[in-house]
């Protein structure tokens, strides 16, 4: 039996359990390590070899700790969540000690680490985005919502960093009252973020040496369905499948409808962005914008399965220096619905990890 291909998810989302279903499907053996500093990770209860990793390394030490991490379990393939610019930009040193990353070249992880940079770079490659504001100060925020809703919109905001929707915030000229007790609720009134803003070090207001400088994004909210586009693309960004997920509500479907795939394609080839990619899509005026451009696989790249598709292996093969067809969607799933259940296993035993202290050796 050959020897098998061994695999590390360093700090990665719950929902990779299911990445990590899928390289187990594999026609050659897959062992595969997951770390994190978070003990009740399911991704830790998934993996062959599931370890806590320290929680508050910088990134050059992170660097340091994945390199000897590769080297001390001999991992063929690395798939890194955290710090992966600063894992990309290491790229040769992993490659020295025979690892290989399965993540886009460095240049496009910087352009997309900031969404402002990444949504000019989506403009850049003539891809549609919805207007935005960048934002740091209260001024800055009212002109923006005054001009959102001035054009009929609802604002939202985000943080130009960030992942997950972290930060996301529907904003609203409502007082919160009794009626906004009940339920879920994420409005925030405009006028409190501006005050926050106003209170913010170097704004006139009091400074708190644990604040960080406040850079956020202001938009329509755009609340239809949305279209999740996976791209699994070669090493030199040629996209070789792409495939949209619809999403409305827990109702899921599957689209290859040209208005999100071409420009899917042009944006990552334009990128050369390796490997695995999702960019996210919503309509403004009927037709679609880019809303969110991802340079990692997406939690829900599993779902793909309904196609015949098995994308994680596909990536595995793309960084082992194979070459996989390109392969398209099964005529059969098309108009297929579906939605997502979730299964259980045990988590790891709690335990304090173990002290790290490294040293970067270049």
């Amino acid at each position: 039996m050959p020897a098998p291909v061994r695999v590390w998810l360093n700090r990665t989302y719950a929902e990779n359990v299911f990445f990590i279903e899928q390289l187990r499907t594999a026609p050659r053996p897959v062992a595969v390590h997951a770390t994190h500093a978070d003990p009740d990770s399911p991704v830790l209860a998934a993996a062959d070899h599931g370890t806590l990793e320290p929680a508050d390394l910088p990134a050059d030490a992170y660097v340091g700790y994945a390199l000897d991490y590769c080297a001390r379990h001999s991992i063929t393939v690395f798939l890194p969540q955290l710090h992966q610019l600063a894992i990309a930009l290491a790229r040769p040193e992993f490659e020295a000690i025979g690892t290989t990353l399965l993540c886009p070249p460095a240049t496009a992880i910087a352009t997309y680490t900031s969404k402002a940079d990444g949504y000019r770079a989506i403009t850049a490659a003539g891809l549609p985005t919805p207007p935005w504001w960048r934002v740091r100060t209260a001024d800055e925020l009212l002109d923006a919502v005054d001009r959102i809703e001035a054009a009929g919109h609802t604002a939202c905001l985000k943080p130009t960093t960030g992942a997950g929707g972290a930060g996301f915030r529907v904003l609203t000229r409502e007082p919160y009252g009794p009626r906004r007790l009940h339920g879920w609720d994420h409005r925030v009134q405009v006028e409190q973020v501006a005050a926050a803003l106003s209170a913010r070090p170097g704004a006139g207001g009091e400074e708190d040496a644990g604040d960080e400088p406040v850079d956020l994004l202001v938009m329509p909210y755009l609340d239809g369905p949305e279209v999740s586009v996976d791209c699994l693309a070669d090493r030199d960004g040629h996209p070789l499948t792409v495939v949209g997920r619809t999403k409305a509500g827990r109702r899921r479907g599957f689209t290859t409808d040209p208005r999100y795939l071409e420009p899917v394609r042009r944006l990552v080839g334009a990128s050369r962005m390796a490997y695995l990619s999702n960019i996210q899509f919503r309509e403004l005026a009927g037709r679609p914008v880019v809303i969110d451009v991802n340079t990692r696989p997406a939690a829900g790249l599993h779902q793909l399965r309904l196609c015949g598709l098995n994308l994680p292996w596909d990536a595995v093969r793309l960084a082992l220096g194979e070459r996989p067809e390109p392969t398209g969607v099964d005529p059969d799933v098309h108009g297929v619905e579906y939605t997502l259940v979730s299964g259980i296993q045990p988590v790891l035993q709690r335990r304090a990890p173990a002290p790290v202290s490294l040293v970067r050796q270049r």
